[in-house]
């Protein structure tokens, strides 16, 4: 920053070398984690990306709503991913892995809330949110998403965002148990769309279901007149993801 520009902008302070290096060097970490990801999920195809709390305790009926859901999906041949952590995101990989196809664990480091379950084929680690985001959109046919907080919330307005904005491919979004998500998608409707800040057939991208079956079927008849494998045009989104 030269003397003119901090006497223009008098609070923006001039980094030290270290700090710099330490940033700069910040990219390699990122990257790591990119190819890692891309590497080791290319070949999981076709796949599902589950979401819900890690609160939820083994015994709760979303517990084991979210575990017979992964263990249809992947008896019906979908690899399974979810967060990797306690709650939901264990009863989404315990099902999948007593199913036919992989049980894909995508862990963060969190302080709190966030240890990884011992139910994955294939368990990755991430220091950072937005390459593990990636993840879960990239080789994804449908995303199912059950109860949970803010993270379960995040990733649901993550992938609502990309299709909305035509960044990615439009898949099935499932949220599971119309109890729960009734509050949110009244909301969504009587102020979101009242308000015009997204348009009323936004909602048309979003399913409401309540039994394990119905989602499975829900996936395969979107999936009757086209391939669960990209079209051209869709694989370069992907790829500007």
């Amino acid at each position: 920053m030269n003397e003119q520009q901090r006497a223009r902008h008098p609070g923006l302070q001039p980094m030290d070398d270290t700090e710099l290096t330490r940033e700069s060097w910040k990219i390699f970490q990122i990257m790591a984690e990119f190819v890692d990801g891309f590497e080791r999920l290319a070949r999981i195809k076709p796949s599902v990306s589950l979401f819900g709390s890690a609160r939820t305790k083994e015994g709760h009926r979303h517990y084991q709503l979210a575990e017979e859901i992964a263990h249809l999906l992947s008896n019906s041949g979908f690899s399974v991913v979810s967060g990797g952590g306690p709650g939901i995101m264990e009863a989404i990989n315990k099902g999948g892995y007593r199913g036919k196809s992989p049980s894909i664990g995508l862990n963060i480091d969190l302080p709190k809330e966030q240890s990884a379950n011992a139910y994955q084929d294939i368990s990755l680690r991430f220091r950072h949110f937005f390459s593990r985001k990636v993840m879960f959109v990239k080789y994804a046919s449908a995303y199912v998403v059950l109860p949970g907080g803010f993270g379960t919330l995040d990733e649901m307005a993550e992938i609502l965002t990309l299709v909305q904005t035509g960044r990615t491919r439009r898949i099935p979004i499932i949220l599971v148990d119309s109890e729960f998500w009734k509050g949110l998608l009244d909301w969504f409707d009587n102020t979101l769309v009242s308000h015009g800040v997204i348009d009323a057939e936004d909602l048309n991208f979003i399913q409401v279901l309540n039994e394990p079956q119905e989602v499975i079927d829900a996936i395969f008849r979107y999936y009757e007149q086209r391939s669960f494998t990209p079209s051209c045009e869709e694989q370069e989104k992907l790829l500007d993801l």
